[in-house]
């Protein structure tokens, strides 16, 4: 079962009119389980096999993809985005135990796949509608949140019929746990048959409950900022079971940003930088190397010391202020940030060795 405890902002909130989304993923028997960050060019995202078994061909033009991927050796992901500012996440996977290998999809293999295709967030939705259609399994429930920078989507799942919720209030921390999408569905499978709540019709225990905004609080004047997300999501944390966090700041006009902590507990943890620049690279530190079984990022934070902390953080704040700068001068991102996630792994790395 996958959970994630998202946290979403829309433009008339948000600083310099962008869309900002959060989540921690939940997981608290594979706490201690590396997440993998990968990134992957347009030759490269629809390589390989699903996990689910079914084909990963897609119509339409590629896109280059940065996806967090909560295990190593999966191939799809939990939350990701793509170079046209679109970003997606799982909030909820239930069931799908028996939709390995079964010419099925996964969860994290739509949110791969749907990155790889979508131009923009209505795309997506679509594009997570016609895979569950197609490819989803009789016993799986599923939950996507779907954004790009004018817009958030709610996408419930469960078995081959699917229904979306177009999110109206100006924030709202995502319901866990269960199906989501309840009275208000703004599209849908064809034919679906219309029910009092697409949540308890299609199953009536696995309806999310609302949950209470956590850390600063959105204040409807055009002032909150990724930082506001970055403790908004370590005040939601829990050392028990809390594992990776990402937070995506996504601009109409300007560079979308896309950040990953890529260990355990936000609150414990700095959030890295990364844009879709010319020629990404990013650090090796971030991705489980053969015979091993965790990132070295996740090895290496792990056996911190507390002193660490403190500097990292100083140094996150630095990062944001020297980007929001950068981002405020220029509309697209240079070859000089290609390696800007990979830096700021290395620079962090360093403080634990």
């Amino acid at each position: 079962m996958t959970n994630g405890d998202c946290f979403v902002v829309l433009p008339e909130n948000c600083a310099e009119g962008t869309l900002i989304i959060g989540r921690n993923a939940e997981d608290e028997k594979n706490v201690n389980v590396a997440s993998e960050v990968c990134f992957y060019d347009a030759t490269e995202v629809l390589e390989g096999k699903t996990d689910g078994g079914a084909s990963a061909e897609t119509g339409g033009d590629v896109l280059r993809v940065i996806l967090q991927k909560p295990q190593p050796g999966l191939w799809g992901g939990d939350f990701g985005a793509n170079e046209r500012g679109v970003a997606l996440g799982l909030t909820w996977a239930a069931g799908e135990n028996e939709a390995k290998d079964s010419d099925s999809l996964l969860g994290t293999d739509i949110v791969r796949l749907t990155l790889a295709v979508a131009k923009d967030v209505d795309d997506a939705v679509d594009r997570i509608g016609a895979l569950v259609a197609s490819h989803g399994h009789d016993n799986s429930k599923l939950n996507f949140i779907a954004c790009d920078a004018a817009a958030a989507w709610l996408v419930s799942c469960s078995g081959k019929v699917w229904a979306a919720e177009k999110l109206e209030a100006s924030f709202l921390r995502l319901p866990s746990g269960g199906l989501a999408v309840t009275t208000v569905v703004n599209k849908s499978s064809e034919g679906l048959e219309e029910a009092a709540s697409f949540a308890a019709a299609h199953d009536a225990e696995a309806q999310a409950p609302a949950e209470e905004w956590c850390g600063p609080k959105p204040a409807g004047d055009g002032t909150y900022t990724q930082h506001d997300m970055f403790e908004t999501l370590r005040s939601a944390s829990n050392a028990s079971s809390s594992r990776a966090a990402t937070v995506s700041v996504l601009s109409v006009k300007g560079i979308s940003c896309h950040w990953f902590t890529g260990t355990p507990n936000a609150a414990e943890s700095v959030f890295k930088p990364f844009v879709f620049a010319p020629n990404p690279r990013i650090s090796p530190l971030t991705q489980v190397q053969a015979d091993a079984d965790l990132t070295l990022l996740h090895k290496l934070h792990s056996q911190r010391k507390p002193a660490a902390l403190e500097h990292l953080r100083s140094l996150e704040l630095s990062c944001v202020d020297e980007l929001n700068n950068y981002f405020s001068l220029q509309d697209h991102a240079s070859d000089e940030l290609d390696e800007l996630l990979k830096d700021c792994v290395e620079a962090e790395v360093k403080f634990y060795r």
